[in-house]
């Protein structure tokens, strides 16, 4: 197998949740050592988000970290501080999700860190970023969803605004502070220079948005929730066939003149109105009801086999028990058992190289795991990691002597 690009990265990683732990593992996923301290005891918030729990473990917390070896130190010590910055002075990378007064107590501010080792990328992950008024605010998903003015344009036809439900804030987040991290890498490698990257919720959230606010601010009316028919293409929406609905995207003229012969609709195909988006967008109401009428003669596979055939995008608005056993995403690798953990799943990264032709998929780390071995591994004396140990779960002391051999 090959190691990835990252090989022989060190990540030291003390961030909690979803955002940060999705960061750490697609830089695992390509190859870099990824160190997740942890909390005595709980661990990870999310080690505890569910049910369903598999053996114990959570599926969302498995869903975001794969690939990484567990520490527990408590940071409520001295001993334990100390032994996170002595870790942290070995690492290329240190990523947190802390409020900014706590990152001074504990001593790992970006000021102080970046003075004691100036190659170091630190990359600070946040609901709302580091500078600005509400720095200090705790972030999540929905609220960044909501203050983004994502959820703003999201739900039912004059209905109420509605998330998007799954962990899109914290995943795209993950993304961008990935991508961020490996360009900083590729300069630390080259000239020595370190980095602090700081990646928010809510600055994602408004990446997300920045085609609705750039039409926005060039004139467009304010949108509100429209069950996804207000697109910026005509047509580009789910409708209802005979049996389920489908989504049909028209991303040009020609493809436009294509669906409307496949489906029969000669008359919408030579109206001179409707021959550019503008038009079909001026007269979106018209073909709505004139494809709605059509599609509801015959069952969606009738559709997607005439549409497929005149190379128009379209899709069955799926399940998830279909995703799971759609032969694309079988085919694709896409889906990825927990080793040694029947019943638990993740998701492989959204890249493939083509160097690495297995992906690498070393399992959920249980809390704590390679405490020891860590901290041997950064030169700690044997007195001194026996007491860590212990000060992150008393259940994980010193080893028992092996017995004296018997000569009775």
């Amino acid at each position: 197998m090959h190691r990835g690009p990252l090989s022989g990265l060190r990540v030291v990683d003390l961030t909690t949740s979803y955002a940060g732990p999705t960061a750490s593992m697609y830089l695992a996923d390509l190859g870099a050592d990824v160190i997740k301290v942890e909390r005595p005891l709980v661990g990870d918030d999310a080690r505890t988000w569910g049910p369903p729990f598999i053996d114990g473990q959570s599926p969302w917390f498995a869903s975001a970290n794969r690939n990484k070896r567990s520490l527990v130190l408590d940071l409520r010590t001295d001993d334990g501080l100390t032994a996170l910055r002595e870790l942290i002075a070995t690492a290329d990378v240190f990523m947190q999700n802390l409020n900014p007064t706590k990152l001074k107590r504990l001593g790992v501010d970006p000021g102080r860190m970046r003075a004691e080792n100036p190659r170091l990328i630190y990359c600070a992950m946040s609901g709302f970023g580091l500078s600005g008024p509400s720095n200090m605010l705790p972030g999540y998903d929905l609220a960044a969803q909501a203050r983004s003015g994502l959820m703003s344009v999201t739900g039912s036809m004059g209905g109420s605004p509605q998330r998007v439900s799954t962990a899109l804030s914290d995943i795209v987040t993950g993304m961008c502070a990935a991508l961020a991290i490996s360009a900083a890498v590729v300069r630390q490698r080259g000239e020595g220079a370190g980095e602090v990257i700081d990646v928010s919720l809510l600055d994602s959230d408004l990446a997300l948005m920045a085609p609705r606010i750039a039409s926005y601010l060039a004139g467009e009316a304010e949108p509100a929730p429209s069950g996804g028919t207000d697109s910026v293409l005509a047509v580009y929406q789910s409708f209802p066939t005979a049996d389920r609905d489908i989504i049909i995207a028209i991303g040009n003229d020609a493809m436009w003149v294509r669906f409307c012969t496949a489906l029969g609709l000669d008359d919408l195909a030579v109206d001179a109105r409707l021959s550019t988006n503008a038009g079909r967008r001026e007269h979106r109401l018209r073909i709505i009801a004139a494809v709605t009428e059509r599609l509801s003669t015959q069952k969606s596979a009738t559709w997607l086999a005439c549409l497929n055939a005149a190379n128009v995008p379209v899709s069955c608005v799926q399940s998830l028990s279909e995703v799971v056993a759609d032969e694309q995403v079988i085919a694709r690798g896409a889906i990825l058992p927990v080793p040694d953990a029947e019943g638990l799943f993740t998701v492989h990264s959204p890249f493939r190289f083509a160097s690495i032709t297995q992906p690498r998929n070393d399992g959920v780390a249980a809390l704590g795991e390679h405490t020891r071995e860590v901290l041997e591994e950064i030169g700690l004396a044997a007195d001194r990691v026996d007491r860590l140990v212990a000060a992150g779960d008393p259940a994980a002391a010193a080893p028992e002597p092996a017995a004296a051999p018997s000569h009775g």
